[in-house]
């Protein structure tokens, strides 16, 4: 069992002001796999004025000094890969067999992207006789989520360090310890003090004084819509920036003519992945009325070779939810859908064989859905499906935005130059042709109540930034 002691501020491990503390849970096994302090406002207050104290040396560093330190920090993180790995494994119950290109390679080559980014900055624009210059924006409260613990971390923390600014990061209570590891990180390739600061604790106790506090000048979160709104509340009185990436229920629209074999593989391999624990996982498959029986076969076959087990297992593809609070809440919501009569093509409430004990379910796929229904309009945040049909394009698109949601959506066409104009349509902050890949220069963030702001990308790094106008200043060559 991992057992952490103290908090990482001002460049050291110290001690919390109380003495409580978090259990971790290993969710595979239901078993205590770490215990982590429990953060109270004192501890936040230190975490917040080191990073205040921290800002006007660091801000003003050189960009290739930036560059340098984030460099080094990827490198570290490329050295200690098996931990970063094995962590999410234990905490998360991500198979140990994907867990590193699911959560780990990412974060490295994402904090390489914004170590090159850094040089932005130093980057003045010339407009007539304006200058636009570049600025960070100051002390940064990090507010992170469980499913994609260090990719949502290094999502944040890279343009954040890359644009100059000091940071006060949070994990999710369940999944806390790489950011333990990146802590060991930054003290080892020499970050200043101050710079990085990392506090564990609840969410709903030390968020709204990471949010609202006066001294932070940025909020970046990332969880549920409603969290979300609290966290704008708070911060709201005081004015600051507040980026959120929120919750989703993102449809794939596939067309008569489409290879639809190619686009449920596509779609069921999406939503079983991290055990549908994904914010823009594909949740909805729109069809055509003609194909629905084709779909839901296809769906079927594709979603029962998933291997449901135990994550250190190799031959395990999906491993538990990442806790017993999100299988309840999973369940119920498919138990609700079979009480409402929903078409059950696979899976449902009861636990997948052999597997009683941890947090696991089964792959669920419901079939000839309408939209007006709960399981397609709520985020389920689980590896189930829903299956819409719809009569013709114009129609399917409809579907498609007739959500409160707009995180992400995909289109499956005879070829990306037919899927085009209907993701033109798509009211979602992404569309995905034909089956493209994740790109961290695609700028992620939502529409409507999937959030504001946007990371990744130049977007990403401009959260973190404040445009200076300079007007009648000469022209330095």
């Amino acid at each position: 069992m991992q057992h952490h002691d103290n908090f990482y501020i001002n460049g050291h491990w110290q001690a919390p002001f109380g003495r409580e503390r978090m259990e971790v849970i290993n969710p595979a096994t239901g078993e205590l796999c770490a215990s982590v302090p429990r953060a109270g406002e004192q501890d936040v207050e230190a975490a917040i004025m080191a990073a205040r104290q921290a800002l006007p040396a660091w801000s003003t560093t050189s960009a290739q000094e930036r560059h340098d330190i984030l460099m080094a920090a990827a490198d570290e993180m490329q050295h200690r890969f098996d931990e970063l790995r094995d962590v999410q494994v234990l905490t998360m119950g991500c198979p140990v067999q994907l867990a590193g290109a699911l959560h780990v390679e990412g974060p490295i080559e994402g904090m390489r992207y914004y170590a090159e980014r850094a040089f932005q900055m130093e980057e003045d624009e010339r407009k007539g006789d304006v200058t636009l210059m570049r600025e960070p924006i100051g002390v940064c409260s990090l507010i992170n989520p469980w499913n994609y613990p260090l990719h949502q971390l290094i999502g944040k923390l890279a343009p954040a360090l890359a644009a100059g600014c000091t940071v006060i990061a949070k994990p999710a209570e369940q999944t806390p310890l790489q950011d333990f590891i990146m802590a060991e990180i930054f003290e080892k390739v020499g970050l200043p003090a101050g710079v990085f600061n990392v506090v564990t604790g609840e969410g709903s106790e030390i968020g709204p004084v990471m949010s609202g506090h006066p001294q932070v000048d940025m909020v970046s979160f990332t969880g549920s819509t409603i969290a979300g709104s609290k966290v704008a509340e708070s911060a709201a009185p005081t004015v600051k920036r507040v980026c959120q990436e929120l919750g989703g229920k993102s449809p794939l629209l596939v067309t008569e003519d489409a290879d639809l074999a190619a686009a449920v593989r596509l779609n069921v391999e999406n939503v079983m992945a991290n055990t549908g624990q994904t914010c823009d996982a594909f949740t909805r498959l729109l069809v055509p009325r003609s194909r629905m029986e084709e779909a839901t076969r296809l769906a079927v076959e594709i979603a029962s070779e998933q291997v449901v087990g135990d994550p250190n297992d190799p031959a395990t593809t999906m491993g538990p939810l990442v806790s017993q609070r999100q299988r309840e809440r999973v369940l119920d919501l498919v138990q609700r859908a079979i009480n409402d009569g929903v078409e059950l093509a696979l899976g449902g409430v009861e636990p997948p064989e052999g597997l009683e004990k941890g947090c696991y379910v089964r792959p669920t796929i419901f079939t000839n859905v309408s939209n007006e229904m709960e399981i397609a309009r709520e985020e389920v945040f689980g590896p189930v499906l829903c299956i819409l049909p719809y009569d013709d394009v114009k129609q399917g698109i409809a579907i498609a935005n007739d959500s409160v949601y707009g995180l992400s959506s995909a289109v499956y066409a005879r070829d990306a130059e037919a899927a085009l104009p209907i993701a033109r349509c798509m009211q979602a902050g992404q569309c995905y042709l034909q089956g493209a890949e994740f790109s961290f220069d695609a700028p992620f963030g939502g529409y409507k109540r999937s959030g504001n702001g946007r990371e990744w990308g130049d977007e990403g790094l401009a959260e973190y930034v404040e445009v200076k106008a300079l007007l009648g200043a000469p022209v330095i060559s």
